[in-house]
């Protein structure tokens, strides 16, 4: 009997579940891909960020990685899943979703995803980590001199204004998702975007203080590998759970993740060698994130040779960005975030109508799926890349003002600057220092 009552207990989740076909499997892996998209942005990008800033600056580094991922979630739950995938009336769903999931009013906690057979609500916690990261990525551009109150007013707004938009445009139902275009986890919603915000912002706010001036040195290349190591970790959930399932196109995903990572990393210790003959550790890092970056819209739908090609050009692409076109034109990325997020992102979204496989069981509808037309498809890409920048452009700019005016003045003060935020701004100290 209490054997049989046991039975019973265990099974219940699958009576509960059976009407609406729940794959406990699947279910359990976009849970596990979710949790290590989350790990990539408050712990991956937050230490691979805070290792690359000044010691005076490297808690309130992660301070505004972590702020960003916590307010940018928050953001989400309340309007920011209702505008990316709401449905709105009539022809303004090919531009933006609706508000009739504001706080997921809606949404029951039994529904299945459409984009799976898994609850719902994990859709959307796995959409609401892309969110957070996309904007925590902008932070790098910007850090060691914007006001922190500045920052988390910034990513509270960005996050419903530009990027919510964005992923109905492409994810959605908007029109560039009806177009076609091929972005398998984020290569134009996630790193174009963010890079793109980021360099914006380093415009509106300005260089920093002595910037070519005196050397600006990073305070542990140690905690920067250990980010890109961790990031590295979690984009397995990040591309992988893109498949939403425990499928082959999830493992498709993981071989050609790890392919363009390895040769990204590889890529570029390469190209520093050549040109300043140190291989250094933080080049392996910044060409892992490099290679991970230009794979992320073309994970599912390529080849190991795609992988491969990816990886390298990417890795090199955003190398050229960081070493050359960013002294060319004396811009201050503090971080690199428009050169590795946004080159790589570009190159691409780009690159995966050329090289994605012509499989119809990979491939999403469009013009290489439909026809094989590949130039059609790049075109599409094209497209999509051009409305994505001009909106997060224009975005970014208008959402600034709005968050200087909000909390009196964007940037803060020389004294404060001189000293390092981690102090006048937090009244903490990394590692005594």
């Amino acid at each position: 009997m209490k054997k049989w009552f046991i039975t019973l207990l265990l099974t219940l989740p699958t009576f509960a579940f059976a009407a609406d076909a729940l794959d406990t499997g699947d279910t359990a892996w976009m849970m596990m891909s979710t949790a290590l998209v989350l790990l990539m942005t408050p712990a991956g990008l937050a230490l691979f960020y805070g290792g690359m800033t000044r010691s005076k600056n490297v808690l309130n580094t992660y301070a505004m990685v972590f702020g960003a991922f916590a307010v940018g979630f928050l953001v989400w739950i309340i309007a920011g899943y209702s505008i990316a995938f709401g449905t709105a009336d009539g022809s303004m769903n090919k531009v933006i979703g609706g508000f009739n999931h504001l706080m997921l009013s809606g949404i029951k906690w039994t529904d299945l995803s459409s984009m799976g057979a898994f609850p719902d609500f994990i859709f959307v916690v796995f959409q609401g980590t892309f969110a957070a990261i996309t904007v925590a990525i902008a932070s790098g551009s910007v850090i060691e001199r914007i006001k922190f109150s500045t920052w988390l007013v910034f990513v509270a707004i960005w996050v419903l204004v530009v990027y919510a938009p964005i992923v109905h445009l492409v994810w959605g139902g908007g029109f560039l998702f009806d177009a076609g275009a091929l972005d398998f986890a984020g290569g134009t919603v996630v790193h174009m975007n963010g890079g793109l915000a980021g360099l914006v912002l380093a415009l509106l706010v300005g260089k920093r203080a002595g910037y070519g001036k005196t050397a600006i040195k990073p305070a542990s290349v140690m905690l920067t590998a250990l980010g890109a190591s961790i990031l590295w970790f979690g984009w397995y959930g990040f591309n992988g759970g893109s498949a939403f399932g425990a499928n082959a196109i999830a493992g498709l995903a993981f071989l050609t993740t790890t392919i363009a990572t390895s040769v990204g990393a590889i890529t570029w210790m390469a190209a520093e060698w050549f040109v300043y003959k140190k291989p250094t550790l933080l080049g392996l890092a910044s060409g892992a994130v490099a290679g991970l970056v230009a794979i992320t819209p073309a994970a599912g739908f390529v080849d190991v040779t795609g992988a491969f090609i990816l990886g390298i050009a990417g890795s090199l692409f955003a190398f050229w960005g960081v070493t050359v076109l960013k002294k060319k034109l004396g811009y201050d990325d503090s971080l690199d975030a428009f050169g590795i997020h946004f080159l790589a992102g570009l190159f691409g979204a780009l690159a995966t109508a050329f090289l994605a496989v012509k499989d119809n069981d990979l491939l999403w509808d469009g013009p290489l799926k439909e026809s094989g037309d590949r130039m059609g498809q790049f075109i599409v890409q094209l497209e999509s890349v051009v409305v994505v920048g001009v909106f997060t452009a224009v975005g970014t700019v208008v959402v600034y003002f709005i968050a200087k005016a909000l909390t009196g003045g964007g940037r803060v003060d020389e004294e404060q600057e001189a000293m390092g935020l981690d102090e006048s701004v937090h009244g903490e100290k990394y590692m005594n220092s």
